[in-house]
């Protein structure tokens, strides 16, 4: 793997040199902008307003205008040297709970990296530190242009760098959610848990992928080959209104439970257990049929 930054975590007087590498890929078909009418290329080209030309990458700088009209030019110098002190480092501000981060600010993750051989042995300390105490790192870092929150946390005996949005940057959510004046009685909600346990059982996060690129794909080879595409079926939208909450909860366990019951009992053991079951039946139903006549029995032998 590439390294995409360089530099050193930096705990107290301990510092690890350290790089870092994407931990994710993007797994997107690639498209791009075409004339509809006839199929060409559509292509970007920068201009400069002043000169009326196309000008290159090469000479494009960024600039900031202020609220009076004036306009500074950044060099690329300028953004290199900002005053930081989080430059080429990952300080560590804290170590808290891993649950005191909301993930609402969780952005993107990297794979924490040693420099050279020298920082394994206060690497392995910090991973071991954290995933022995159930804590996660509290860090700054810049890069790419702007300064970042982010947590260090142990992944797969590796550390990872999560950059984070600022507290600040989280817009409040109070007038999204529905408002105060809505009950939940107490069976809806033990209904409501009873089908989340049962959507939850033989999980598998693993076996998760992405189905809009394979449906993408399939489209894509269809019009290679020049054949109509497989087109898919519309789910309409769930009406607004829930007549009965109850029934729409009991139904939806129901079907789960009849999902779960294909899955482990074939036709085969099903009929199997059917015919155990009403043999058992019919044995206890002769023996209900005899103990009258042994007791009658009884009675006369006695008398």
């Amino acid at each position: 793997m590439r390294s995409t930054w360089k530099g050193s975590i930096s705990f107290g007087l301990v510092t690890v040199p350290v790089q870092l590498f994407s931990a994710t890929e993007e797994h997107d078909i690639p498209l791009h902008q075409v004339h509809a009418k006839d199929g060409s290329r559509v292509r970007m080209r920068r201009f400069c307003e002043a000169e009326d030309k196309e000008i290159p990458y090469q000479e494009i700088a960024k600039a900031y205008e202020s609220p009076d009209g004036r306009t500074v030019t950044l060099t690329d110098e300028d953004l290199a040297d900002l005053p930081l002190p989080s430059k080429k480092v990952i300080d560590v501000l804290a170590f808290v709970d891993a649950d005191s981060i909301d993930p609402l600010m969780f952005s993107k993750p990297y794979y924490v990296g040693v420099a050279d051989r020298a920082a394994a042995k206060p690497y392995v300390l910090l991973r071991d530190a954290l995933a022995e105490s159930g804590q996660i790192a509290i860090t700054k870092i810049a890069m790419r242009s702007r300064e970042s929150l982010a947590v260090l946390r142990v992944h797969d005996k590796t550390l990872v760098l999560q950059t984070c949005i600022w507290p600040d940057e989280v817009r409040p959510a109070s007038e999204v959610a529905p408002k105060d004046d809505v009950t939940v009685r107490p069976q809806e909600l033990k209904m409501a848990r009873s089908l989340m346990e049962t959507l939850s059982e033989d999980f598998d996060l693993s076996e998760l992928h992405d189905e809009y690129q394979k449906a993408l794909q399939q489209v894509v080879e269809a019009r290679l080959q020049g054949v109509e595409p497989p087109h898919g079926d519309v789910t309409p939208a769930a009406g607004a209104d829930v007549i009965d909450l109850m029934a729409a909860l009991q139904a939806s366990i129901d079907a789960r439970g009849g999902e779960k019951g294909e899955k482990r009992a074939p036709a085969k053991k099903a009929a199997s257990r059917s015919a155990a079951k009403k043999s058992t039946a019919e044995k206890k139903t002769t023996a209900a049929k005899k103990a009258p006549a042994k007791k009658a029995t009884r009675r006369r032998t006695a008398s």
